[in-house]
């Protein structure tokens, strides 16, 4: 049984050579799952390391004397970034749990393929942990009106150096074959 994937020329079950037409790439299968682990790898290092440093320092705020002073409405706001934080570093840990489980059972390009939506979900908690943080200080910071349209600058930001450009490097130098 064959399974096919998004990634063009991931085949389960191949251990064949199966180029992508115009990536350059002369390898199988099973090559191309590897290589594709490695990178996923890479990048959930440098995104789990941002999200495990603020979720160490969210975790500890609590404790301090200014936390309970804080209004009902920043403690709201603390419990969600909190909770975000919580899920993003699940999901960003959470590949590395699926590989372990599923090693040496011959579905590398599987796991890959959830390993990578594990880790896109990741990013997209940590968006929403960085979001509220940053509200979070900001209000607890200045008490100042003009919080929310920074954190809007802010966020606006981060969509554009995370989704927007590289949506767009996809859709500019990608060709349909």
């Amino acid at each position: 049984m064959r399974h096919q994937h998004r990634d063009a020329g991931v085949d389960a079950d191949a251990d064949t050579v199966d180029e992508v037409p115009g990536d350059g790439r002369n390898e199988t299968a099973v090559e191309r799952a590897d290589r594709q682990w490695q990178e996923l790898v890479q990048e959930i290092r440098v995104a789990q390391t941002g999200v495990q440093i603020l979720f160490g320092f969210l975790l500890t705020v609590v404790f301090t004397p200014h936390f309970q002073g804080l209004d009902q409405t920043d403690k709201t706001l603390y419990i969600i970034t909190v909770i975000l934080g919580s899920m993003a570093t699940g999901a960003l840990i959470g590949p590395v749990a699926f590989h372990r489980i599923v090693s040496g059972r011959r579905i590398k390009p599987e796991a890959v393929a959830w390993a990578s939506r594990l880790t896109f979900v990741g990013i997209v908690l940590l968006l929403a942990t960085l979001t509220f943080a940053l509200l979070l200080i900001l209000r607890v910071a200045t008490h100042n009106a003009i919080v929310p349209w920074i954190v809007s600058g802010v966020l606006a930001w981060y969509l554009l150096c995370w989704f927007v450009l590289p949506l767009w490097a996809r859709v500019r130098y990608t060709t349909e074959d």
